[in-house]
């Protein structure tokens, strides 16, 4: 029946024509896509894309090295939230509770919570997801809040787990669903599938409510169950890329043992056993200026093995440039590769990179893990009473209102930069709490300690008059200065 449909349509297509894209054409025959859901292929695909994707992690120099440039330039050193709070002092005591929690937030103790962001910034791009779960602890465990996060890999939910519940509820790919299609619970495994070391039983799940499950996924199409390796256009290229390097280089190192051959006609008597190796074969040891006497008939043929050419760079270069658009990631992050970089282009390819990273922070890292971690914190510091604050339940929302602050970026031209921004922040276009917060910085904080620097230097009568165009006034219970003598 689809076979019979889909030739009707090619048929209605090839007589209207219009969209080329769309006809059984010659060029076209057998370019014949799969039309299954992304669902579909993943379930299907989905853990051999991620198996190859981390053993390139593991093995390849230039995906190592483009995963470590995604997760530093997403994360850095911790996307850091501000408090909305308008009472300075809650505001500052939600603040420093804050910074001593992060310290216990990790439930393996690794890292911190920005630690954390980065791992998981790591595994969304290796994996396509990972999972972050809620771990309350008891009171007496010592923690500031008692809370941690549990990081578990993409492997833990079972692709193959899709059934349908007694309740009416459904599972699909490890994930169950109620009625109306909202997430309910999570069936992870209890042990990873690959890690031998775990004794535990291998294949038992463990259901886990989804309000203690942050799933942490970079969707790229409408109903998207789990999550897809950004490995994924750029597997294929990267590694018979890889292979063909070894190749190169086994066969360049093939050549450079055979420095030269002696050719000779078929001798009448073996000869001098002491002129071979350990293998029977002869062997000549070559000194500098040495000069051999050679048998008669016998002639020297030094090693010319053929170079890998002039094409060799560039057909380097243009795979590496198709791997960095499939990962997404410049290609002197990916290669390291400064040689073909000047200010122009490395500053264009820099302002496009960092619009997709600063996309990727809010629809991801903040809107998927930050927003969610914040909120279950503030909770469970006010149930357990470490917070105070007085109408909490009626006012939560405003409580639990926070802007989150990236990583400020590194400028290209320092100067030209600072200089652009001084002027807009003066014309009225950006204010100082947006300059600074785009540099990761909260503006209360930033303002507090300039009021305690210039505070300081009131008091110990200091003035770094080529700091700023504002000198600090002379204390008036200072002597002033003399004049200078002409």
């Amino acid at each position: 029946m689809f076979g019979t449909m889909r030739r009707w349509r090619r048929q209605v297509g090839a007589f209207i024509g219009g969209f080329e894209a769309g006809e059984a054409s010659r060029r076209l025959r057998h370019f014949q896509p799969s039309r299954a859901h992304l669902n579909t292929l993943i379930a299907a695909a989905g853990a051999d894309i991620t198996a190859r994707a981390r053993w390139l992690v593991r093995n390849n120099g230039y995906a190592a090295n483009a995963i470590e440039s995604w997760a530093g330039n997403v994360v850095g050193d911790g996307i850091k939230p501000s408090s909305l709070i308008a009472d300075a002092d809650l505001k500052a005591r939600v603040q420093r509770l804050w910074l001593d929690w992060t310290d216990d937030s990790d439930a393996e103790g690794f890292t911190d919570f920005y630690g954390q962001q980065r791992r998981a910034a790591r595994e969304v791009f290796i994996a396509g997801e990972v999972f972050l779960r809620f771990r309350p602890r008891r009171p007496e465990d010592g923690f500031v809040v008692p809370l941690q996060l549990q990081m578990i890999p993409s492997e833990m939910l079972p692709l193959s787990r899709n059934e349908q519940l007694p309740g009416g509820n459904i599972v699909r790919q490890g994930i169950e669903f109620d009625r109306i299609g909202r997430r309910v619970a999570y069936h992870f495994l209890r042990r990873h599938p690959g890690d031998v070391t775990d004794p535990g039983l291998s294949g038992e799940t463990v259901r886990v409510p989804a309000s203690e499950v942050i799933h942490v996924i970079d969707p790229v199409d409408a109903g998207q169950l789990r999550g897809i390796s950004r490995f994924a256009p750029g597997i294929v290229k990267l590694f018979l890329l890889d292979q063909y390097d070894d190749a190169e280089l086994d066969r360049k190192k093939v050549a450079a043992m055979h420095a030269l051959f002696i050719t000779t006609p078929a001798p009448a008597e073996p000869f001098d056993v002491a002129e071979s190796d350990e293998s029977g074969e002869r062997t000549m040891d070559l000194q500098p200026g040495q000069i051999v006497m050679l048998e008669p008939g016998e002639e020297v043929q030094t090693s010319a093995p053929a170079d890998v050419g002039q094409t060799y760079e560039p057909f380097q270069y243009r795979t590496l440039l198709q791997v960095s658009a499939a990962l997404g990631v410049p290609y002197a992050y990916l290669s390291n590769d400064m040689l073909k970089a000047n200010y122009s282009n490395s500053r264009l390819a820099l302002l496009e990179f960092r619009r997709r990273v600063e996309a990727y922070q809010h629809a991801v890292m903040v809107w998927q893990i930050c927003r969610r971690v914040w909120a279950r914190w503030m909770d469970m510091a006010v149930m357990e009473g470490v917070l105070d604050l007085p109408g909490y339940e009626a006012r939560r929302r405003d409580y639990i209102a926070c802007s989150w602050l990236p990583p400020k970026w590194d400028w290209v031209d320092p100067l030209k930069d600072a200089r652009a921004e001084i002027e807009q922040i003066e014309a009225g276009l950006k204010s100082r709490t947006q300059a600074l917060a785009e540099r990761g910085y909260d503006a209360d904080q930033v303002d507090a300690e300039i009021a305690a620097d210039r505070e300081r230097e009131r008091r110990l009568g200091l003035s770094f008059t080529g700091a700023r165009s504002d000198p600090v006034p002379a204390d008036p219970e200072q002597p002033a200065s003399a004049p200078a003598a002409d």
